[in-house]
């Protein structure tokens, strides 16, 4: 059922959200140095002063989601009692991952262990040893592990509840109903829906920076292109046109098949570098990491270096979860978009399990391919990612075979995802814009896409991948504040409901009992009736005489 024009007209989000984004757009356009400068001072006084919350953060929503999904809460189904999920299994999970982090796995799945291998975090290991190697794949698979998907895990579940299971406008701010009443529909909601507007813009603009970079990389390996801004601007306008057509059309025949076919690709070129590359030492690799991860998880989930002065945390684990929390808004709104039907624990179980036993076995192909290649056949990919982070991957490719095939289509998978992504988040902006409406109106999501691409540009101008690292960080401080509010009103709503299912429960056992009591007494009246009349003594005929 399509929602009415009224309600997709845009409001106070909708406005109060350009006029920031357009004055950050008009600066960075304008000012891209002083830009560069006033964020690297942002940042280094939230990363020092707060760096410390980001971890403790994002540990306390895994552990909530992990709570809730174990909970009786768990068979909380998101919709109407006995509702079917809206997508099959395969696509849902489809659409998870490539809305969630189909970019970010490529871009890092060979700089990120290959950069701790070279420089292995925080002194643990000598450079290029095989103990370097062990720790970069334990921190790799770390950084894209539960805790980063936990992030959209709340967020998607406060918000699918909220849509689905109360039948509310699926805006961020209706997921504090239960804590603030009906001051969401004022200022204070308002304010929350345009903190989550922003995070998303900036959190799916890095995704496209990251994107852009990576595509540049891969034209410099496929097609000679030079490496630089002036041609990433170039590739970003190009990619733009194709996802901003692609944002016209409807969910199901937009997202839903590109992100299929992302899938079939992302599979056929996992397969291929697995069977192509060392096998064997991907399956040992995978297997010694997973466990090295479960074995340390604690340990660095809450890591900081106090005595050093190191800034190893702020520059990987902190700048990812904050990635993850500036995603957390568009990823957890579009999981929830396409989560109807689903229970609590199946939702929690699919968008934290699943996602990451993917992510494993992509850190584990591709990252434990070029340490093989770098332990053993001296392959100097290191030495690539340290000159360009981004080149790492399209190196590798380089020592396969039919390298020049498989490039190509790395390349068009890159593409893919970069649209996948791109065009999710301008139907997740719509619905925060447009009063929560499932189906935003086509101009609201080109508007969008048309700003997403000038946030992208701007920090392309302002620093490249440092720019795109900094303001991720800054920008989900003020959510990931939201965002432990969110979680308490989330489980505060749950126990309202086991309340009204209990007390539901205790109303009906008690009008069953009075029933069954009255039953009783009705039987047992009837039973003293019968036996009352049966001991009546029998009369006497009269037998005197008149």
């Amino acid at each position: 059922m399509s929602e009415s024009p009224v309600n997709q007209r845009p409001g106070w989000v909708f406005y109060m959200s350009l006029v920031l984004l357009a004055g950050f757009v008009g600066v960075g356009a304008t000012m891209p140095e002083r830009l560069e400068l006033w964020a690297s001072q942002a940042l280094g006084f939230t990363t020092v002063h707060f760096g410390w919350l980001y971890l403790f953060a994002t540990t306390g929503f895994l552990v909530f989601c992990i709570g809730v999904a174990a909970s009786s809460y768990g068979l909380i189904r998101l919709g109407a009692d006995g509702e079917c999920p809206e997508f099959s299994y395969p696509a849902w999970l489809g659409m998870i991952f490539s809305a969630g982090m189909g970019v970010g796995l490529v871009f890092w799945g060979v700089a990120e262990p290959m950069s701790h291998f070279v420089d292995p975090p925080l002194g643990e290991a000598a450079s290029r040893t095989p103990q370097a190697a062990d720790i970069a794949m334990r921190y790799s698979l770390f950084h894209w592990g539960f805790h980063q998907w936990a992030n959209f895990a709340v967020v998607g579940l406060a918000i699918a509840y909220a849509r689905f299971r109360q039948q509310r406008p699926g805006l961020i701010s209706e997921a504090f109903r239960s804590t603030m009443g009906d001051r969401v529909d004022g200022g204070m909601g308002h304010t929350i829906n345009v903190l989550a507007v922003i995070s998303t813009v900036f959190g799916v603009a890095t995704t496209l920076g990251l994107g852009v970079i990576q595509i540049n990389s891969g034209l410099v390996s496929v097609a000679d292109l030079e490496f630089g801004t002036t041609q990433q601007l170039a590739i970003l306008a190009g990619v733009s046109v194709v996802f901003l057509l692609c944002a016209l059309a409807p969910l199901e025949s937009g997202v839903r098949y590109v992100s299929d076919l992302n899938m079939v690709l992302a599979s056929a070129l996992l397969i291929f570098v697995f069977f192509a590359g060392p096998t064997d030492f991907i399956t040992a690799a995978m297997t010694n990491a997973i466990g090295d991860y479960f074995a340390n998880v604690i340990g660095m989930s809450l890591v900081m270096t106090p005595y050093t002065g190191e800034d190893w945390v702020e520059r990987w684990t902190i700048f990812y979860w904050a990635w993850g929390l500036s995603w957390a808004p568009f990823v957890g709104s579009f999981i929830a978009r396409i989560s109807r039907g689903r229970t609590i624990r199946e939702f929690v179980l699919g968008v934290i399990g699943m996602p990451v036993l993917l992510s494993a076995f992509w850190f584990a192909t591709f990252g434990g391919s070029a340490l093989y290649f770098e332990l053993f056949e001296d392959a100097e990919i290191g030495a690539a990612v340290s000159r360009e982070i981004s080149s790492g991957l399209f190196v590798l490719l380089d020592l396969l075979p039919a390298a020049e095939v498989v490039s190509m289509i790395m390349l068009a998978l890159i593409v893919l995802f970069v649209i996948t992504s791109a065009n999710s988040a301008t139907f997740v902006l719509g619905m925060f814009t447009s009063k929560g409406v499932l189906s935003p109106s086509r101009w609201s999501r080109v508007a969008w896409g048309i700003i997403q691409v000038l946030v992208a540009g701007v920090l392309l101008l302002s620093g490249g991948l440092a720019a795109l690292q900094t303001i991720s960080i800054l920008a989900a401080f003020p959510f990931m504040i939201l965002m432990i509010f969110m979680a308490a009103a989330l489980l505060k709503s749950l126990r309202n409901e086991r309340r009204q299912i209990e007390l539901h429960e205790a109303i009906m056992r008690e009008r069953i009992q009075r029933l069954l009591d009255a039953s009783d007494q009705t039987v047992i009246a009837a039973l003293r009736s019968a036996q009352g009349s049966d001991s009546e003594p029998e009369q006497e005929p009269d037998r005197s005489v008149p």
